[in-house]
């Protein structure tokens, strides 16, 4: 229609026509929904390129009977006045009949051809007109630019730019659109007399005659039916148009958001928005044409119009291209038949299932090896030559996964939804393959998407309405989409070619798949698809299916396709071969000549040393020692805060484990740590984690120090994953096996190396290592085994058949948090995505890029030599820049012509290693990484450039080190010596083993090994060049690891020495940074002020185009003046230049400046191209080679997904491949298929992951220590008497005492208790008091500060319900078969005035300690042996722990105190603590106090328990006497033992010396079967031993083995002897002391076996000691002074709701000294307290007498007491026997009594009258109130 080759519209009758036709498409009732093929085709797209890399312009519309709108008349401009309108002439009325001008003479403009138009009007004449033969089809028609330019012949006019106005001007008097394809129809030629004639008809390879054709032929559809005739057809085919635009479905549109992969041809983005495509950038309109259209009707869809969008802003200027179009979309006229379809040749036609042969030197005559592959039917037998052709199932795999779509959906009962149809996937292949790039492979990913969108766009309604579960059903479309038809896939495929010239062809009308491929090899050979990348054949089999596949013919396609299919240890091979085949020698060849510039050798020779005078006068770097750098440092082994947390995090996760109820990890039973950190096999790995152990003290702090005194000794802890590992494995599963109370980590470091199942290793050894060692049935048994992994890459673990939880994962945390810094580090992570980042900021070039220049040398040596891999090629370009650059750096200017040979970037690299070093005084420089995967071609390009290096004499200026994971390191001797003065190493031995010691040190590390295993790079790395990798492994773990290496801690803060120049420290413009060339022609602008995103006041690096620095020479203080100024017109890098070189250490600069980072143009594509979910396309590859997807309909991953999402997204969607080690996890018969001590440990690369596992093994084993250490009270024995210790009255050696002995031995009164240093000391005569020690601490100062000691907890020790171990899980009786029942106990006593009801919680498993009777099941009693019975494995006595508040933290579990001996244990606790104290513990028997004992203390608790112990030892005295036993016979003993006793211990006597020895723990079982089995046991009435001391009991180690006096916590209590003693009920304090004194004075024996002694835990929680002091105005406590804790009677004062007991006690213990003044301080005058023990304070002595008769005391005469205490007197206290004491005048009597009443009559019944004088304001109550029954209580004084 003649729009010009620009692209722009320039008819505005053009633009109404369109608009005209849109309006009525878009108001038509028959529109439905498009097929989605033509959204891929038709949508914007980010690339737009053809297939010969041209951008393609616009096209030319065809005629109106081809629109989708109702027709409109085409009405002719009316011509000019006075125009000739005679058909055959022009307006100018000229004759332009061929039959007129045959013989004239026609002046033909250069450029121009004669062709010939017909008129409709004139059918029988030709007219003669000069079209512009770029405007024209040549003989295979292609090549023709859309417009027109054409000249009249008749009278001369010249200039037509379109075709419209040209026919008007030659009168063609058209009723349709005028179009050059319909109407310029011949050549004219002149023959051999000169005359012109009609020649060859113009191939406009149109579609028109194919369509037409199809219709024919078509069975009679929807058109006819709807009444259309068959003329009507292509006119009114309003179904399939494709040139309709849908304004209200661009919105609700699935749209390919920018950056999405390429789904569409980039030549159909509309001219005016075409932009130049830009590295990074997105040439994506803002509105695009998207297509509604149904495949319904056969007839032909119709291109749509191409200059112009619905949405379009202003347009975008566009560079003209000068290359002709590649084709132009036309119609061919009736007579040239079905000529646009592709004829099979003259090859003989192939009988059924006979196979293809490849013809020989397929890839000799062709220089490539096809790639077939596989689509619909079965592919024919390849024969011959088949060296030369690969077959690939990806593309068939493809197909089979996108038919499989529809059964996510059968949920939703979705029937009708049918899968994509063959002819559909077909026909989007070619969509496809059409809008591919020239230089892009297919990949099977995007092709995948395309099919998923296809498919769900095409049944979006009907998914939605059968989500919908309760909507109302919505309406039906109008037309819903039908099929597309066989007969329709091959023009609408050949339709979809049209657009990419020779790109694509479709072969459709072969029999066979098998003829179809015997002519695609005959075109092969003949060379008539050298301009043909993709053959698509299609045909139609026997049973009317469709047979498909895709031939790869494009030279790049498939080198890139056949490299993709090798496997990584074939693509070794293959390299191998390549090079010790000799198949690269002449690649060599070609490299050691540059043409014209001579030969590289020669030119090496030139620019040696001993030829350059220039360079010769350089000094070499290092050479120097005395200037030093005062900048450098290193920093390999800080721990940052970030590292802790993570450990914090790894320790939560194993409590989490211990914590759970599966019982599958008991920390509680493990004593310490040990550890095996595997590896992969790389030496620097190896000794690179040997170097961060043993720097972290880790070593030291799990005691393994003293078996490593070296770094070597420290490598036993490391292993690698080789066959030598193997060994070390099998003896940590034996060691495991034989300390089972140590917690063995087997850290397994970079954990997705080797992920292949031992099964499917096959004969190599190395594959499914792991897996046989790992995860092998021992270490997964093994209950004190765990394993963490830990890796960067986790999505190889993260598959539906995962061994490991989704919550036994730890995900490194982000340091920021909106910008705010959480973790407060030196250093900020640089890893990939923020390298990405600065591709897409805008400020300044990128740090990540590619280099054009070198991939273009590559693209061209790869077509020259197609036989070699291209990283064989690659190698050696990269190299020949190297070395070149390397002579052109250092020979001086005779060198220079060379940059022409050399990369930009290659050589600014180059000059930048060299020459940075020069800048600092210990010539610090820079780490130049490549990146060489094949290690026969890192091993070529090492000695490559050390040749070059040696022969420059550049062997003191930086080192070239090949990095082989299978060797150690090799540096040179110079080096060496540095590195040691560096790094302040006296060792002359020392040498580098990991690359972070090379810190500093300008160097090349060529790194090779197909993975990355894991090194970490120095801080020195400045470059990474990985532009060697591998283009083609296109899983997201392989493109990452290798992206892994840049990433970077980063100092984020500045140095402030730097001055003004930190600022440019990132930019290429740094005095440091040399350019390659003067840039004559351009000049590049950089804004070097422009910062990096955030990265503070860093800017960007130079672009791969041109640097802006020029090159300095290598020793800067001889030639100052050789520097040339830069032509960039930036004021921040001329300024930088213009200022003289600095002496500053370039190495510490760039410590806050990443690495810049060079890629393959293939990879930087794919990781720069961002999808529809935002994120890098990379991320939606297949994660690793080893999965697979378990469907094509997956959602995308979303940049807004966590960690943890991510994590379940791969554990949804992906699955293990038969060679994974996970893939026999699903058999093993296990519900959740989860390892439960398995830990992933995952966080991007170098970001510190070994430092944080190195702090979690070391805080694990401090939590380890302190879960196995308790503190106990560790004090000394106080008011000690050394003289009275040292009496003997048992010999040393002595197991038991001897009663008469101890009858004979005087009573203890002084308390000796370290935890009763705060209370009133008991007078006794033969004790004389320290002047020294002064009592004056109080109780709060005491408690706070009362002194303990960590102590292991040994084998022996109770535990509260927080430990957890298969040893005791039956004990504690955790599970439902444990259940209890409730027995009520009913006693009376004379004390308490009435029965006392008690509450037995029994469990089941303990029934048989009780008798029940046999009628009702009433409990009767609890059985006791006899005094006869021996048990080794029983204790006889049943024990009591009174406790409170401490149901969590008690240590009521003596199954391993009891080595798990049968003993009766019983609880004694609170009614309202019954439910949480059995929650606690289940199978523990518990009494349940009395409700009245809810508020009461521990004396009640000891009251109830001796007093029900007596009660029921009388009932099993009747019991056994039925049984014929004696009542004396029953054992009378009880146990009291305290709630916090944790473990015993035992003094071992020498039995010849008589001297004791160590003291050890032993088993509660062990003392108290030595305690029962004494001698004459039962005649004691009291049974002890001491608290333990580290001290040994202060003189307890020279003291008698038994002595006789107070004890405390841990009671052997004979119910029987006792019974007249009984502990005082009301008491919370010191009751223990009170019933010592009242049980000797009632001369029973007491005992304390001093070889035994008891630990004690401080638990600050709950016990009988915590007292709530409140009002009762308000349950909140408040401060109240003890003065408050009394009152008047009858006076208005503040009632405390507190027990008046409590009270009491508490009021004498503050302020006695008070009340008793004489007595303060005063230990020769006590105050005498009559039958009971009173806590008076530490500053006032108490003398205690018993008033019973026959009570023993002793004598009192000559005593002046200084105060009397009379407690609850009963009737033995008398007038008489109080005044056999004398008193100090003044001295103070206090009366206490339960009331007032009682008060008075004591008064009078006792005389006290007599001698003491009372007041009436020395009366006092208690402050209760009256219901709360206060205590009442008169002081007087001393007559």
């Amino acid at each position: 229609m003649g729009n010009s080759y620009t692209g722009h519209l320039q008819s505005t009758r053009f633009e109404e026509v369109l608009h005209n036709s849109i309006e009525a498409s878009l108001r038509s009732n028959t529109v439905v929904p498009r097929p989605v093929f033509t959204q891929l085709y038709l949508e914007a797209e980010q690339r737009p390129y053809s297939h010969d890399g041209r951008g393609d312009e616009d096209e030319d519309e065809e005629d109106g009977s081809d629109s989708n709108s109702p027709p409109i008349p085409y009405q002719m401009r009316p011509p000019p006045e006075g125009s000739c309108t005679t058909d055959g002439f022009c307006q100018a009325g000229k004759d332009l009949r061929l039959s007129s001008m045959a013989t004239e003479s026609l002046e033909v403009p250069p450029g121009f051809l004669l062709v010939g138009a017909k008129s409709p009007s004139v059918p029988d004449h030709i007219l003669v007109c000069a079209v512009d033969q770029r405007f024209l089809p040549d003989e295979c028609g292609r090549n023709a630019l859309l417009g027109f330019s054409g000249n009249c012949m008749g009278c001369g006019e010249k200039g037509f730019r379109y075709f419209t106005e040209f026919a008007d001007h030659i009168n063609l008097k058209l009723t349709t659109q005028p179009k050059k394809q319909k109407h310029l129809k011949y050549h004219l030629l002149r023959n051999a007399q000169g005359i012109l004639v009609k020649g060859a008809p113009i191939c406009w390879k149109g579609i028109d005659s194919r369509m037409r054709h199809a219709v024919c032929n078509a069975a009679a559809g929807p058109e006819e039916q709807s009444g259309h005739g068959p003329t009507d057809l292509l006119p009114n085919s309003g179904h399939t148009a494709l040139n309709t635009i849908n304004h209200a479905d661009l919105n609700t549109h699935i749209h390919i958001s920018e950056g999405s992969p390429p789904l569409t041809n980039g030549s159909h983005v509309p001219g005016p928005q075409q932009t130049p495509a830009q590295p990074g950038m997105v040439a994506n309109g803002p509105g695009r044409p998207t297509v509604i259209g149904s495949m319904a009707n056969s007839g032909p869809p119709k291109k749509r119009h191409k200059g112009w969008s619905p949405e379009s802003s202003a347009p975008t200027e566009v560079t003209p291209r000068p290359a002709p179009n590649s084709t132009t979309n036309g119609t061919k006229s009736a007579d040239s038949g079905a000529s646009g379809c592709l004829s099979m040749g003259s090859s003989p036609p192939l009988a059924p299932g006979e196979s293809v042969t490849v013809p020989d030197r397929l890839l000799y005559t062709c220089g490539l090896r096809p790639v077939i592959f596989k689509g619909h039917g079965t592919l024919p037998h390849l024969c011959g030559n088949l060296g030369d052709v690969l077959v690939s199932g990806l593309l068939q795999k493809c197909y089979l996964n996108s038919q499989n779509l529809p059964r996510v959906y059968e949920q939703y009962g979705t029937a009708p939804i049918q899968p994509i149809s063959t002819e559909m996937l077909i026909l989007l292949t070619v969509y496809y393959l059409v809008q591919l790039a020239p230089d892009q492979a297919p990949l099977m990913e995007d092709l995948e998407q395309i099919f998923m969108r296809s498919w769900r766009e095409s049944h979006l309604t009907e998914i939605r309405q059968y989500q919908q579960t309760h909507a109302q059903i919505a309406p039906p479309l109008p037309c819903l989409a039908q099929p597309l038809t066989p007969s329709q896939l091959p023009w609408l495929a050949k339709l979809a070619t049209s657009s990419c010239g020779e790109g694509v062809l479709v072969l459709d009308t072969a029999p066979s798949l098998a003829e179809a491929l015997e002519e695609t090899f005959h075109r092969l050979v003949d060379g008539r698809l050298s301009q043909t990348n993709y053959v698509v054949i299609i045909c139609m089999n026997r049973s009317q299916e469709i047979e498909s596949c895709v031939v790869v013919t494009g030279k790049h396609q498939t080198h890139a396709l056949a490299e993709s299919l090798l496997s990584p240890s074939d693509c070794v091979r293959e390299i191998v071969h390549e090079l010790s085949s000799g198949m690269a020698a002449e690649l060599g060849s070609y490299f050691s000549s540059l043409g014209p510039d001579g030969d590289v050798e020669a030119l090496l020779e030139q620019a040696s040393p001993e030829n350059n005078a220039q360079y010769s006068s350089i000094e070499p770097s290092g050479d120097s020692p005395k200037a030093k750098c005062s900048e450098y440092y290193v920093e390999w082994h800080e721990i940052r805060p970030i590292q802790l947390a993570v450990a914090r995090k790894l320790l939560s996760h194993v409590c989490a484990i211990a914590d759970s109820s599966t019982q599958n990890l008991d920390l509680g039973s493990f004593d310490k740590v040990e550890f095996l950190i595997c590896v992969p096999p790389s030496e620097v790995t190896f000794h690179q984690v040997v170097l961060h152990l043993w720097n972290s003290g880790l070593l030291r702090e799990l005691g393994l120090d003293q078996d490593c005194l070296s770094v070597k000794e420290a490598e036993q802890y490391v292993v690698k994953l080789n066959q030598s590992a193997v060994g070390k494995i099998n003896s940590l599963i034996q060691k495991s096996k034989m300390n089972p109370y140590t917690l063995f980590i087997l850290v397994h470091d970079h954990a997705h190396w080797d992920i292949s199942s031992g099964q499917c290793s096959g004969g190599d050894s190395s594959l499914g290592l792991v897996d046989g060692l790992l995860n092998c049935r021992q270490i997964r048994d093994a209950p004190n085994i765990l394993t963490l992994h830990v890796t960067s890459f986790p999505f190889t673990l993260q598959t539906q058949y995962t061994r490991i939880s989704p919550y036994n994962e730890i995900h490194w945390p982000s340091g920021f948090n909106n910008d705010v810094d959480l973790y407060h580090e030196k250093t900020k992570y640089f890893g990939v995505s923020e390298l990405l980042e600065t591709t897409r900021s805008g400020s300044g070039l990128p740090l990540l890029r590619y280099d054009s220049s070198f991939e273009s040398m590559a693209a061209a040596l790869e077509e020259r030599f197609p036989k070699l891999h291209s990283a064989v090629i690659r190698t050696h370009v990269l190299i020949q820049h190297y070395s070149l650059a390397l002579m052109v750096t250092a020979g001086g200017q005779a060198l220079q012509a060379l940059q022409k040979h050399i990369s930009v970037e290659t050589l600014e690299m180059v000059q930048c290693l060299l020459n940075t070093s020069q800048r600092c005084p210990s010539r610090h420089g820079h780490m130049l990484l490549l990146r060489i995967p094949s290690p026969a071609l890192a091993a070529f390009a090492h000695q490559r450039l050390c040749h070059v290096r040696n022969r420059l004499g550049l062997h003191k200026q930086f080192e070239v080190i090949l990095g082989d994971p299978c060797s150690a390191l090799t540096v040179g001797k110079h080096f060496l010596d540095q590195l040691r003065v560096w790094l302040k190493i006296l060792d002359p031995d020392w040498a580098p083993l990991t690359y972070l010691e090379l810190e500093a040190l300008p160097c090349i590390l060529i790194l090779t090994g197909m993975d990355p295993l894991g090194e970490s790079l120095p801080r020195s790395l400045k470059y990474c060049d990985l532009r060697v990798i591998s283009c083609w492994s296109l899983q997201r773990t392989t493109l990452e690891q290798e992206l892994g290496l840049a990433a970077y801690l980063l100092k984020t803060k500045q140095d402030g020495q730097h001055g003004p120049h930190a600022r440019c420290d990132l930019s290429e413009s740094d005095p440091e940074k040399l350019s390659s060339t003067d840039n004559e022609d351009e000049e590049v602008v950089v804004d070097v002020n422009n910062d990096l995103p955030k990265l503070g006041n860093q800017a960007s690096p130079a672009g791969s185009q041109h640097p802006q620095s020029d090159w300095t020479p290598l020793d800067p203080d001889k030639q100052p003046n050789q520097r040339q100024q830069s032509k960039s017109t930036s004021s921040g890098s001329s300024s930088t230049r213009a200022s003289p070189l600095r002496q500053s250490c370039s190495w510490a600069r760039n410590l806050s400046r990443p690495p810049v980072v060079l890629l393959p143009k293939a990879v930087y594509d794919l990781i720069t191209t961002v999808d529809s979910s935002g994120l890098p396309k990379s991320t939606s590859f297949l994660p690793h080679s080893a999965v697979e997807w378990v469907s094509s309909f997956r959602p995308l991953l979303s940049k807004m997904m966590t960690c943890t999402e991510q994590s379940l997204y791969y554990r949804q969607w992906t699955v293990p491949k038969p060679h994974h080690m996970d893939s026999s996890n699903r058999y093993e018969g296990r519900t959740d298929n989860f390892h439960p001590r398995k830990l992933l440990l995952s966080g991007p690369p170098q970001v510190g992951k070994t430092g944080a596992y190195l702090q979690f093994l070391g805080i694990l084993s401090r939590m380890l220590i302190r879960l196995m250490e308790v503190d106990i009270y560790d004090e000394e024995d106080i008011n000690c008497n050394c003289e009275k210790d040292l009496v003997r009255y048992h010999q040393p050696i002595a197991l038991w005492p001897n009663t008469d002995t101890v009858q004979g031995m005087p009573f203890d009164y002084t308390i000796h208790d370290p935890k009763y240093e705060d209370i009133s000391t008991v007078y006794s005569p033969d004790f004389t008091p320290n002047s020294n020690d002064g009592n004056s601490r109080r109780q709060e100062d005491v408690y706070l500060h009362r002194r303990t000691a960590r102590i292991k907890l040994s084998k022996y020790a109770a535990y509260n319900t927080y430990h957890h171990c298969e040893q005791c899980h039956q004990y504690m009786g955790f599970n439902p078969q444990y259940q209890s029942t409730l027995h009520a106990f009913t006693f009376s006593h004379l004390l308490l005035g009435e029965e006392i009801q008690l509450y037995f919680i029994i469990p089941k498993s303990k029934e048989h300690h009780f008798s029940f009777s046999q009628s009702g099941g009433q409990l009767e009693s609890m059985r006791l042996p006899l005094t006869s019975d021996w048990n080794p494995d029983a204790i006889k006595s049943p024990i009591f722990t009174p406790t409170t508040g401490r149901h969590e933290h008690g240590l009521f579990n003596l199954y391993h105190a009891m080595e798990g001996a049968t003993h009766l244990h019983i609880l004694v606790i609170k009614e309202y603590e019954m439910a949480v104290y059995k929650k606690y513990w289940p199978n523990h028997i518990m009494l349940v106090l009395p409700t009245i004992f809810n508020g009461a203390g521990i004396g009640a608790a000891h009251f109830l328990i001796k007093e029900l112990s007596y009660h029921n030892l009388e009932l099993e005295r009747s019991r056994r006497v039925e049984h014929g036993s004696r009542p004396q016979d029953v054992w009378p003993f009880i146990i009291l033992a305290d709630d916090s006793c944790v473990m015993w211990n035992s003094v071992d006597v020498d039995p010849k010396s008589g001297t004791a020895g160590t003291e050890r723990n032993v088993s509660l079982k062990q003392v108290l079967q030595h305690m029962e089995s004494s001698p004459d046991i039962t005649q004691y009435g009291l049974c002890g031993m001491r608290k333990w001391s580290s001290r040994g009991g202060g003189a307890g180690q020279q003291k008698d083995p038994f002595s006789r006096g107070h004890l405390h916590d841990f009671l052997l209590l004979n119910v029987d002897l006792t019974q007249n003693v009984q502990y005082n009920q009301n008491r919370f304090t010191c009751d223990d002391v009170d019933f010592n004194l009242r049980a000797h004075s009632a001369g029973l024996l007491i005992c304390r076996f001093n070889n035994f002694s008891v630990m004690k835990k401080q638990i600050a929680i709950g016990g009988y000691g915590t007292f709530i002091i409140k009002t009762k105005m308000t349950d909140v406590p408040t401060t109240i002074q003890p003065t408050q804790y009394i009152c008047a009677p009858d006076s208005k004062h503040l009632f405390l709701a507190t027990p008046a007991q409590l009270l009491l006690e508490k009021y004498l213990q503050h302020t006695s000294h008070r009340l008793f003044p004489l007595s303060a301080q005063n230990y020769s005058h006590p105050v005498l307290s009559v039958d009971c023990y009173l806590n008076l304070g530490p500053e006032v002595t108490v003398c205690f007498v018993s008033s019973r008769p026959h009570s023993i005391n002793f004598s009192t005469t000559g005593l002046l007491f200084s105060g009397l205490l009379l407690y609850f007197c009963d009737s033995f206290v008398t007038p008489g026997f109080l005044k056999k004491f004398q008193f100090l005048k003044g001295a103070t009597l206090c009366v206490i009594c339960p009331n007032r009443s009682s008060l008075r009559q004591t008064v009078v019944r006792l005389e006290l009258e007599e001698e003491w004088r009372f007041r009436l304001s020395d009366e006092f109550q208690t402050a209760n109130a009256k219901e709360d029954q206060p205590l009442f209580f008169l002081t007087g004084k001393h007559i």
